[in-house]
């Protein structure tokens, strides 16, 4: 984090057999914003959409569409991606994580 700060996050996933969708959460120490995931995996099987909404960049109270997106490159290396929906209309991501297994 920005000054050398620790963050804490948690991210639930699990699959609703009602709905057919991919459904979780995400927390952060670093806000106070409990952020509803709802979402798909791609025919491949190896991507992993999840749609929210939260508290827009713009700092107004406003609302904006996002994407984290989970992309399983191996056994051992997947990404986790987000994106925003601008008012353009068009995905803006603004942050991608690698992560590894360690041996």
């Amino acid at each position: 984090m920005t000054g050398g700060d620790t963050d804490r996050s948690i991210m639930t996933l699990g699959f609703d057999p009602a709905k057919q969708r991919f459904v979780g959460t995400f927390l952060a120490s670093c806000m106070t914003y409990l952020w509803v995931y709802n979402g798909s995996l791609d025919p491949s099987g190896n991507l992993l959409t999840l749609d929210t909404e939260g508290p827009s960049f713009s700092g107004d109270g406003t609302l904006a569409k996002y994407q984290d997106i989970i992309e399983f490159l191996g056994e051992d290396h997947r990404t986790l991606s987000s994106q925003f929906l601008g008012t353009d209309g068009v995905w803006q991501r603004f942050m991608t994580a690698h992560y590894r297994r360690k041996v």
